[in-house]
């Protein structure tokens, strides 16, 4: 069963940071800060462990998929839904990779169909 996707506009976004930064990844942050926004960060740079759930691999049309992941307790609460990243106009989180862009990743979610 699919948890994550990804729009096309955020496809192109993540190609292009890719080709800056190398192979990136997704946590879906549940902070306070960021609010729930999905970080972007070089592969490997935000360390994930026993604490985190592996939601799934995006395909944006590279060589590598690019990993999601969430926190085990936030995924308690949105275990029942399907995960979109998308792109829209505005500036995100400092710490994510699309911050000096203009633009920053966003979380569409829907119930998960059986």
């Amino acid at each position: 069963m699919e948890r994550v996707a990804v729009t096309e506009e955020a496809a192109e976004l993540i190609r292009r940071l890719t080709g800056t930064h190398g192979p990136v990844m997704f946590h879906q942050s549940g902070g306070c800060c960021d609010g729930s926004s999905p970080m972007c960060y070089p592969q490997g740079e935000f360390r994930t462990g026993d604490s985190d759930i592996h939601l799934g691999d995006l395909d944006v049309g590279l060589e590598r998929a690019v990993p999601v992941w969430m926190s085990r307790s936030q995924f308690e609460y949105w275990s029942h839904t399907h995960l979109t990243i998308d792109v829209v106009k505005g500036r995100g989180a400092g710490f994510s990779l699309e911050a000096p862009e203009g633009r920053r990743f966003l979380i569409r979610s829907r119930l998960m169909e059986e």
